[in-house]
């Protein structure tokens, strides 16, 4: 019986360790910011990376294996029945400051790091259902347009200034989460309208995707409001906001200072793996479903997170995702680690 899959199992401690912070008083709330920012940094600094691939036949069985594709989904109910705790008990008497600053950041680091995460995999998927579960899940952070502007602009346009979501050298990080944000939201328009009016569809009308998003998130905050409060609902979309700003901390990172070259007929060249950053750091690749196997993953946009490869080309970071995306709110030690780093890329490339 192959248990491979058990190891992915490890992203449910997330959750748990939100419930934790969540239930607790005191510092204890701080748990899951301890475990994401400060425990995971350090044992991935402390450890080597591993490069090593699946041999072919066992990427094949591992590729077909659908019970690698049932942990995903249970990310699902996991995400909100963790929300609904959340948004039921964020209110209750007695709670002090610290104690509500500790619990909407535990929500909201599990919004980044499970739901909008696993919303990413599952929406490069072709069927129905599971791109409905990677839906469900960016609701969750209020961020549903990123199904279109992920998969339609951000894959093709990777590491251009076409791209809202790759960082260009030199950018700050904080002036990145707006450029990105703002930009990516416009984008997922402009997406949709084009997509409509080439079917010769209105684009306003409720054929329009990013509409009916739109709605569907107003009536998510509506029935919270209903049911708990002014008070949960404030801490909700914090709590959201919180996730957000870790995907786009994530996108800041995984592209920074790299690109395509464009070619003479005026198209940019294929994307390949040396167009993302890519880490190899164990812990961080089980917590984040291999989402840091990112140069394979743009290289090859089908393949599923268990089977995910190292590429030789491809830049690798000098830790794990959670120590990276701490040290890019740092820009000045950032821009001279990473410079370094494109630097010796450019020395081999020449």
């Amino acid at each position: 019986m192959n248990t491979r899959f058990l190891k992915y199992s490890i992203a449910f401690i997330i959750p748990l360790v939100a419930y934790i912070s969540i239930q607790a008083s005191g510092w204890w709330t701080f748990a899951t910011v301890l475990l994401v920012y400060v425990l995971l940094p350090l044992f991935e600094f402390l450890f080597a990376a591993n490069q090593d691939n699946l041999i072919e036949a066992e990427e094949e069985l591992v590729a077909q294996d659908p019970v690698y594709d049932y942990l995903l989904y249970l990310v699902v109910p996991v995400q909100f029945a963790l929300l609904y705790y959340f948004v039921s008990v964020i209110g209750r008497e007695g709670s002090t400051n610290v104690e509500l600053i500790g619990r909407v950041l535990s929500m909201g680091i599990t919004c980044g790091a499970l739901g909008i995460n696993v919303a990413h995999e599952l929406g490069h998927r072709k069927s129905k259902f599971e791109r409905f579960l990677a839906k469900a899940l960016l609701l969750s952070s209020l961020y549903m347009h990123f199904n279109i502007e992920h998969n339609r602009g951000h894959h093709k346009n990777v590491s251009t200034h076409d791209d809202p979501s790759s960082a260009r050298r030199g950018e700050w990080v904080f002036a990145f989460w707006v450029r990105s944000i703002v930009m990516g939201y416009r984008s997922a328009w402009r997406l949709e309208a084009s997509r409509l009016q080439n079917q010769g569809q209105p684009v306003f009308s409720f054929q329009n995707e990013m509409l009916r998003f739109q709605t569907v998130q107003l009536v998510f905050v509506a029935t919270i409001y209903a049911a708990f409060g002014w008070l949960s609902v404030l801490c909700f979309v914090v709590a959201a906001l919180i996730g957000i700003l870790q995907l786009e901390t994530v996108n800041y990172i995984e592209h920074y200072g790299l690109s395509r070259s464009l070619k003479k007929s005026g198209q940019y060249e294929r994307v390949q793996p040396w167009h993302s950053w890519n880490s190899n750091h164990t812990l961080g690749r089980l917590f984040l479903f291999e989402l840091s196997r990112h140069s394979d993953h743009h290289y090859m946009a089908s393949r599923k997170y268990q089977i995910l490869r190292h590429h030789e080309a491809s830049p690798q970071m000098p830790t794990g995702y959670p120590g990276m995306m701490l040290l890019s709110l740092v820009p000045p030690l950032w821009f001279k680690i990473m410079h370094e780093q494109i630097a010796n890329i450019q020395r081999v490339e020449g």
